[in-house]
């Protein structure tokens, strides 16, 4: 049961040739599994760091390396989140600018932005593998989180992953995080780490609720990118 939510969860989160679509309710049962698919776009993705010398050169390509993994899936919420918060008006059109599939000027701005921080911290990192690996497993905690307490506005795959969700869920997830303590950073790093991908997705919860009137798809999308960048960040300065 478990391989096969695993598996459907690969197939959601990355464009890795997995064979034919597994049972998507298999994951949403155990949607807590998400951190599981962090190791593994982390871990493929903070290849080329041993290959290429030049800090900044390998903190682009690695940067790349997570979005194509992943087909940009995330991404897509970044840009979707920027409109909404950019656009003027009631939460209904807010909702409209955060549900339209074109991107403006507020998607360009979050996506640009996002991107230049996950890149800056990368560059300034002495641990560009290490901090690409924590970076995406604690980022996918913070879908798992938002997936439990979002409370939906729509309905979508976010509301059906919600209606399958356990209070627990985060419990459970926050364990599959626990072995980046055993990778070679300084354990500061990694407890700063943990600690804004709990504070990341809280503080985006409480936005969406305040603007959206809740959570759909593309919010907790935004979360994986957003929280990325800022554990990136918070390794480089610790």
């Amino acid at each position: 049961m478990l391989m096969s939510a695993f598996r459907s969860l690969m197939q959601f989160t990355t464009i890795l040739p997995l064979g034919k679509p597994s049972d998507f309710e298999g994951f949403a049962r155990h949607s807590w599994l998400y951190p599981l698919a962090g190791w593994v776009i982390g871990c493929i993705a903070a290849i080329p760091a041993f290959f290429i010398s030049d800090p900044l050169l390998a903190a682009a390509v690695v940067a790349v390396m997570v979005l194509l993994i992943s087909g940009a899936h995330h991404f897509d919420g970044l840009l979707d989140l920027g409109d909404g918060l950019m656009a003027h008006g009631d939460t209904e059109k807010r909702v409209r600018a955060l549900t339209d599939r074109q991107v403006g000027a507020g998607g360009v701005a979050a996506g640009i932005s996002i991107t230049l921080l996950l890149v800056a911290g990368l560059q300034a990192t002495t641990f560009i593998a290490a901090a690409i690996i924590i970076g995406e497993v604690c980022a996918k905690f913070s879908m798992v989180f938002l997936t439990v307490y979002g409370k939906p506005f729509r309905e979508g795959i976010h509301s059906y992953l919600h209606g399958f969700s356990q209070p627990y869920f985060p419990f459970l997830s926050a364990l599959l995080c626990l072995p980046l303590f055993l990778l070679p950073v300084p354990p500061l790093k990694i407890a700063g780490a943990f600690l804004i991908m709990i504070l990341c997705p809280a503080i985006l919860l409480c936005i969406a609720k305040r603007v959206f009137g809740g959570v759909n798809g593309d919010i907790a999308g935004a979360s994986n990118e957003i929280c990325r960048a800022c554990i990136v960040l918070t390794i480089a300065i610790l």
